[in-house]
């Protein structure tokens, strides 16, 4: 069986070339798998029926990964169990509406945010506006009166009709994940293997497909935030987001990708002509702390992490994000607010405050509501744009940290911090 989602053009064009067909037939293969995300060969309907019927008989499939299983909060957010060809599997998760991550990134994504809250001082604190969709809202306006902008209802997509603004998926780049973060339950798993850049970039096309989505009428954002780390398997990972750029037509302005800090990927980011936004998962003020709950600081610590960051040459009102993981007690205190306060001086940087999301066997807990209140209140009258991250889907462990293949569990008692 040869898979052929996650191929490049050039390497389309050489094979239909050895198969003894013409550069343009890799052309239409190219456009069937990532325009047009097709199921199976038989699909592809701008080839011959005899070009197709000769690819399936040689054990050629589309081979995008399969949902074998769902989970769905209640606050709409879906887990899928995704497996791939070799019955390893990761999960993926989808995001109506977003948890809001973008905001204050400088990103198209991030003005959308910010012109659905009401006031600037609630944009600036990270509070979203709550605008019920699909049927009319307080002012009586439809979403075709507020959002339509005099367009036809038709020049909107599946989303819209479903009364969302837009959607995130975070997208999973190893099958487990081998850097240790002692608040994650990923970690629990250790590493079993790289996704490849099929497997990594399939997992948003099958995710599109269930959900009928129309790329360039629907608003959707991905997050390399799933399991695994990102920059421990680069060239894969950039592979991927070149196809879902190029092939897809997702814009890498709306892509976001998390680090627990490798130096080296870092580096080589800031080198990349095409590149989503960057966020480092930051989490504690000095290498004490670091070292201590992610313990790949003891080969790169938070000095050689933002010295390299740094670097990067940032595109036009674009912003580096800091995810700031809140531990009740271990990094949450003032004193590591003026820490952070210090690190991200000058820096044109955004810190998104997560809550700790708790999962089963982790000995930490979640933070006071008023301790994530003055953090933030702290980190945003020291000039840092500070927002708090929605958590979403806790309830069936889809939310940040929790992502390991979980069936069935008890659900944790969670605090709820005003969002």
């Amino acid at each position: 069986m040869l898979a052929l989602f996650g191929k490049t053009l050039p390497e389309l064009t050489e094979m239909m070339a050895a198969a003894g067909e013409k550069p343009y037939r890799a052309k239409q293969v190219f456009e069937a798998l990532y325009k047009q995300r097709v199921g199976g060969v038989e699909e592809m309907t701008t080839l011959a029926v005899s070009l197709r019927a000769e690819m399936a008989e040689g054990g050629w499939v589309v081979g995008l990964p399969e949902i074998v299983q769902t989970a769905t909060s209640v606050d709409g957010t879906e887990r899928y169990l995704m497996r791939m060809a070799d019955g390893e599997t990761v999960e993926t998760v989808w995001m109506p509406d977003g948890d809001g991550g973008e905001r204050g990134d400088g990103s198209e994504a991030a003005v959308e945010e910010a012109a659905e809250t009401e006031t600037a001082e609630e944009a600036v604190a990270g509070v979203k506006t709550q605008i019920p969709f699909g049927n009319d809202n307080q002012k009586g306006e439809s979403f075709w009166d507020r959002r339509g902008n005099g367009r036809a209802r038709s020049n909107f997509g599946t989303l819209a009709e479903n009364g969302f603004r837009r959607a995130t998926i975070c997208i999973s780049s190893q099958v487990g994940c081998a850097v240790n973060c002692q608040f994650c339950l990923t970690a629990k798993l250790g590493i079993k293997r790289n996704l490849t850049a099929g497997e990594i970039a399939g997992q948003v096309a099958a995710v599109l497909n269930r959900h009928k989505i129309q790329i360039g009428k629907d608003r959707i954002n991905l997050v390399f935030m799933g399991m695994g780390e990102p920059f421990l398997n680069y060239d894969q990972f950039m592979t991927s987001v070149r196809l879902l750029v190029g092939g897809i037509g997702i814009p890498e302005s709306r892509m976001t990708v998390s680090t627990s800090g490798i130096l080296p990927g870092i580096e080589a980011f800031a080198k990349e002509d095409v590149r989503p936004k960057l966020a480092l998962s930051l989490n504690a003020s000095n290498d004490v702390v670091r070292e201590r709950i992610m313990p790949i600081t003891r080969k790169w610590n938070i000095e050689a992490l933002l010295e390299a960051v740094q670097k990067i040459p940032l595109r036009t009102r674009e912003w580096v994000t800091f995810e700031y993981v809140l531990l009740g007690g271990v990094n949450d205190q003032p004193e590591h607010a003026r820490e952070v306060l210090d690190l991200l001086a000058g820096m044109r940087a955004k810190v998104n405050l997560i809550v700790w999301n708790p999962g089963p066997g982790i000995d930490y807990v979640q933070p006071k509501p008023g301790d994530v209140a003055v953090f933030q209140k702290m980190l945003i009258e020291g000039g840092i744009a500070t927002y708090i991250r929605r958590p979403r889907g806790r309830d069936i462990y889809a939310a940040c940290g929790q992502l390991k293949r979980t069936v069935a569990e008890e659900r944790p008692e969670l605090v709820v911090i005003g969002v």
